[in-house]
C-alpha cells in the first residue's frame, strides 16, 4: 500500500512538470485580425517597416528594389519568414530571395526553407520560405547565434533581366514563432535586447517642425507583445525540480520495499 502511494505521488508530479513542456510546443504567436499590419514596406535597413509577429503585411513595389520589414524575436524563439511574390501577368523568368538580418545586420542562416527560387515565364507568384535558428538568450562574442531583438526581413530579386526592370509586384510576408522552451535555455542572458535600428517618424514625433512636413529617426518601438522575457527562469528548473523530488521518491520507495521483504532479525533467547 505504501509503495503504490509513493507510485501515485510520483506519477503525479511528473505530469504536473511536463504540463509546462507540453504549453511551450504551442506556437507564440498565432493568427490575428491583420487590419493593423502595415501596407508597405521600406527600402533600407533604416526605413524598414514594423511588422509584429502573427500579421501579415503586404506591399507594392517594382521589380528590381529592395523592400524591408523589420520584427521583433526573444528568446526561446524559432521565427518562420514567409513571403509571397506576385508577379505581372507578362515577365521574363525571374528569381528572388529573401534574406533576415539580425540587430547588428548580421546574416542570419536559414535551417531550412526556399530562400531563393525561380519563378518561369508562365508564373503568376512564387513563394519564400525562411525558418531561422532558434533565438539565444546569450552567445559568446565571437558566435553569430540569433539573440533577441530586432530581425530584418529583405526581399529582392537577383538576376533580373533587364526588360523586368520597373515593372510593378506585390509583395505578402507573414512571421511566426516556435516557441522551443528550456531546451533552448542558456546560463545567460543579455542585459538589452539587440535593437540598434531606427524607424521613421513624423516631423510632430520627432519634435521637427509642426506642420509635421519633417521626418526624423528614432529607435526602433517594436518588441514582443508580452516585453522582452529572457533571463535566467526558463522551465528547465520545473524539470530539475521535479527530477530532484522523483529521486526522493525512489529513494524512499526502494527503502520501503527493502524494509517489507527483508528477513526479520533474531532476537537472542532470554531477551
Amino acid at each position: 500500500m505504501r509503495i503504490t502511494r509513493t507510485l501515485s505521488a510520483a506519477t503525479l508530479l511528473l505530469g504536473l512538470a511536463a504540463a509546462p513542456a507540453a504549453a511551450d510546443s504551442s506556437p507564440s504567436a498565432g493568427p490575428s485580425d491583420d487590419g493593423g499590419a502595415p501596407t508597405e514596406a521600406g527600402t533600407s535597413f533604416r526605413t524598414a517597416t514594423e511588422l509584429e509577429q502573427g500579421r501579415q503585411a503586404t506591399a507594392n513595389g517594382s521589380a528590381g528594389d529592395y523592400l524591408y520589414w523589420s520584427f521583433p524575436a526573444d528568446a526561446g524563439q524559432r521565427p518562420t519568414v514567409k513571403a509571397t511574390v506576385k508577379l505581372p501577368e507578362t515577365h521574363a523568368a525571374e528569381t528572388w530571395r529573401i534574406d533576415v538580418y539580425d540587430g547588428l545586420r548580421r546574416r542570419q542562416a536559414c535551417q531550412y526553407g526556399a530562400q531563393t527560387r525561380t519563378a518561369t515565364v508562365d508564373a503568376s507568384s512564387v513563394e519564400l520560405a525562411c525558418v531561422l535558428r532558434t533565438v539565444r538568450a546569450w552567445a559568446e562574442p565571437w558566435a553569430n547565434d540569433p539573440l533577441p531583438g530586432t530581425y530584418y526581413v529583405r526581399l529582392t530579386a537577383v538576376d533580373l533581366p533587364t526588360s523586368d526592370l520597373g515593372v510593378p509586384v506585390g509583395a505578402e510576408v507573414r512571421v511566426d514563432s516556435e516557441d522551443v522552451g528550456g531546451a533552448a535555455a542558456v546560463d545567460g542572458s543579455l542585459a538589452e535586447p539587440l535593437v540598434p535600428g531606427v524607424a521613421m517618424t513624423s516631423g510632430a514625433d520627432s519634435g521637427a517642425d509642426e506642420d509635421g512636413s519633417d521626418r526624423g529617426a528614432v529607435l526602433s518601438a517594436v518588441e514582443p507583445e508580452d516585453g522582452w522575457s529572457s533571463g535566467w527562469w526558463s522551465d528547465r528548473w520545473v524539470w530539475t525540480g521535479a527530477g530532484g523530488v522523483l529521486a526522493a521518491l525512489a529513494g524512499i520507495g526502494g527503502y520501503a520495499l527493502t524494509r517489507g521483504t527483508g528477513r526479520p532479525r533474531r532476537v537472542p533467547p532470554g531477551v
